[in-house]
């Protein structure tokens, strides 16, 4: 049973890192090469920097979701 707690806590600190680097990564709604150079984002430049936010975000509530997951398993083992 030991073993698998400590299992279940490695998984959790690496959850919380990852959850930190994402939320980390992800650029604020008034932030960006927009508001620190002016308005010169392209088409292209814009759509793709949308795609990074909306699978960071995605990515944020997935991991979100296995650490809230994996701090209950902790607690019941």
């Amino acid at each position: 049973m030991q073993v698998v707690r400590t299992i279940l806590v490695i998984l959790e600190v690496l959850a919380s890192i990852g959850l930190v680097l994402v939320v980390l990564f992800q650029s604020g709604k008034e932030s960006g090469l927009g508001a620190i150079a002016g308005n010169t984002e392209t088409y292209m430049g814009k759509n793709s920097a949308s795609t990074l936010d909306k699978k960071l975000a995605s990515w944020t509530k997935w991991i979100a979701l296995a650490w809230v997951v994996l701090i209950i398993a902790v607690h019941c083992v």
